[in-house]
């Protein structure tokens, strides 16, 4: 994940902090010392450590600081409130044109990530309310209309293509003609990249560029690439012009140097982040929401959007009016879980947890929730209904349809019957969040 590495160093020395009624000025330097290091470890630009860390000790040292009665907090406040101003300071959105539709041109280097961010970004803009219009303007990679067109289809939104022209020009011109025909309001160019800058590759952007006016063109950056990711960004920006950044493959890369530095680099803003492999893994960049997960304090606020987003309102009162009466049964068990999938990887959403991300032993291998799922699959509607029919014949049926063992089914059995008493202790669950509590995720985290 994103910023692992960092987050456990800057976790550790805010801890210290936290922990002292009094610091010094060399307890500050050496506590400086080690954010410094830990940032660059992180691959984060030299010139950029070097200011933040001037900063950081500028405000520490001439804000009373020292004298307070909480230095160590306030301390970590300044740094939180840096890391948030080196992400971007605040969030920023899509700039919607009042007269749609709104075209975003999406650039970068091959193997970036564009055609899939393609889909993400439609994905979650038709969430908002959008409808959104694919268009594939990479007429040289190979398979390249074929890849968008089964992203569109495997999304259910619309792609234009022309294979009888290599003008890309035109062919966006034709998609932004259909659009209005077909009232699409935001359309989505997906260009062509290579694998380094190029002057072809630039002329061919400053052509559609100015062939058809982009409201957004956001730059696609492989954050797996680090400082190159940097370099990348501030090249494209110098040449081109870019409005905002998206960093594709933020689930891979464990420093995070490049979120950290393309905001200061190019002086443009990070829109969003893509933090996994499928389509609906793409979020609005909140720079105070990360700097929270940097530092190890959670990002509940995310929880709560992807718990909204993720949960059936119908289907959560079904649960309430089960709970209350007691009746909850295993193909319940196995709906809520289902739900839950929905909001990403347990792994992730535990990391946004505050104060999870301390604690190294809790780990949570989602294929384990597989194995759940094949267990109750493979069983009958009675004996979902009814465990206690579970005898050892039948435990052993279920293991030959799951491809699990017997003693993986009673490992998870033991562990839904703790869930079962866990659910009677929830007198009134008010909202769908609130059924994240049921499954118990310390005796998941042991079935293995």
């Amino acid at each position: 994940m994103a910023f692992e590495g960092l987050s456990e160093k800057l976790t550790n020395i805010t801890k210290k902090l936290r922990g002292q009624s009094r610091i010094t000025e060399s307890d500050l330097k050496d506590v400086l010392r080690e954010v410094k290091l830990a940032l660059l470890e992180a691959d984060v630009n030299y010139k950029i450590v070097k200011e933040f860390v001037a900063t950081v000790e500028e405000k520490a040292l001439g804000s009373d600081v020292l004298k307070s009665l909480t230095p160590g907090q306030q301390v970590v406040k300044i740094v939180k409130d840096e890391l948030v101003e080196l992400l971007g300071g605040q969030e920023s959105k899509i700039n919607f044109t009042p007269n749609p539709p709104t075209i975003i041109m999406l650039v970068g280097l091959q193997g970036s990530g564009k055609t899939t961010t393609a889909g993400k970004l439609a994905n979650l803009l038709r969430k908002q309310g959008k409808k959104p219009l694919l268009v594939a303007c990479d007429v040289y990679r190979p398979a390249a209309i074929k890849q968008l067109q089964v992203v569109g289809g495997q999304l259910n939104i619309p792609v234009y293509s022309n294979e009888q022209t290599k003008d890309v020009v035109l062919i966006a011109k034709q998609a932004i003609s259909q659009a209005y025909s077909k009232m699409n309001d935001v359309v989505i160019l997906d260009t062509a990249g290579r694998l380094h800058i190029d002057e072809e590759l630039m002329q061919e952007l400053k052509n559609v560029k100015t062939g058809v006016k982009p409201h957004e063109i956001l730059l696609v950056v492989d954050s797996m690439t680090g400082q190159d990711a940097v370099n990348v960004a501030g090249t494209f920006n110098e040449q081109l012009g870019i409005d905002g950044v998206v960093l594709t493959k933020l689930d891979g890369d464990t420093r995070g140097g490049a979120a950290l530095s393309v905001k200061k680099v190019t002086g443009r803003p990070i829109k969003f982040a893509a933090t996994g492999e499928k389509l609906s893994d793409i979020e609005v960049f909140h720079p105070e929401r990360m700097a929270s997960r940097i530092l190890g304090m959670g990002d509940v606020l995310s929880i709560i959007e992807k718990a909204e987003e993720a949960f059936d309102a119908e289907e959560a009162m079904k649960l309430e009016e089960k709970l209350r009466k007691e009746s909850f049964d295993l193909d319940d068990y196995l709906k809520q879980l289902r739900q839950m999938k929905k909001m990403g990887s347990f792994s992730s959403i535990l990391k946004m947890i505050p104060g999870m991300s301390q604690l190294k032993d809790v780990k949570i291998d989602d294929k384990e929730f597989v194995k759940i799922e094949a267990i109750i699959c493979s069983m009958t509607k009675e004996e979902k209904r009814n465990s206690k029919l579970l005898n050892g014949s039948r435990r052993q049926r279920i293991a030959r349809g799951s491809g699990t063992t017997v003693q993986d089914i009673n490992k998870f059995m033991a562990s839904y019957e703790m869930t079962q008493k866990m659910m009677k202790k929830m007198k009134d669950p008010k909202s769908a969040k609130n059924m994240l509590r049921g499954i118990n995720m310390d005796d998941l985290r042991k079935f293995k």
